[in-house]
This record gives structure tokens, C-alpha cells and sequence, in this order.
């Protein structure tokens, strides 16, 4: 059974945090680069420095760019929502934008007398 992108994150992730979905998880996973690559450098262990999440962050999305995955693994993190580490380019806090952007996007767009003012 094929398991999704970051599959060693148990080891690598605070206990009060979930591990990702891995049921949910695509047939895109096979194809992800972060397969090959340590999980740590897309989660962060408990109490990290600010400079070295920055750095390690950075690290992680070096790596997703160069995934032919990138979209269906950032779109995985946005419908689950992954609450930690970087998924598809993005880390927790960018994936928490896009999803309110996309929340304002559908409010507007579903409420006619908004999308006039």
C-alpha cells in the first residue's frame, strides 16, 4: 500500500499534533519528491527557533518546487486542512490565507448585493 508524501512525520511531529491524513491522501503521492526526502525538513519539532523554522521552511519549499505534484499536494493540505508543516509549496499560516481568500471569494460571489458595492 502506497503511502502519501512525508511518510516517517510520526517520529518528527510534537505529540499534541496530528500526523496528516494519510488515508486521504491521492495516487499523487507516489509521485512526490518529498518522498525522498527527511520529513523533519517539513515539520517542525517542538519548540523550534524562529530562524531556523524560517530556514528549514525555505529548505521545504526548495524541494516542492521541483515536485510535479506541487498543486495536487497544496490543494490535498487546503481540503483537509493540514494544520502543520509545508504542503505543497505552502506552510500552515500561508495555507490559512489562501483558505480565508477563498472563503471571502465564495461569500462574495454567493451574495449578489455584496458583489455590487
Amino acid at each position: 500500500m502506497l503511502q502519501p508524501p512525508h511518510q516517517s512525520l510520526q517520529a518528527a511531529v510534537v505529540p499534541a499534533q496530528r500526523p496528516p491524513a494519510r488515508e486521504q491522501a491521492g495516487p499523487w503521492h507516489s509521485e512526490a519528491v518529498c518522498r525522498r526526502d527527511e520529513a523533519g525538513l517539513f515539520f517542525a519539532p517542538s519548540k523550534e527557533p524562529t530562524a531556523a523554522r524560517l530556514a528549514r521552511e525555505q529548505a521545504a519549499k526548495r524541494v516542492c518546487a521541483r515536485c510535479p505534484v506541487l498543486v495536487q499536494c497544496r490543494e490535498h493540505a487546503l481540503l483537509q486542512p493540514e494544520p502543520y508543516g509545508v504542503w505543497g509549496g505552502l506552510t500552515a499560516a500561508e495555507r490559512r490565507v489562501v483558505l480565508a481568500r477563498r472563503r471571502r471569494r465564495e461569500a462574495t460571489t454567493a451574495d449578489p448585493v455584496r458583489r455590487i458595492a
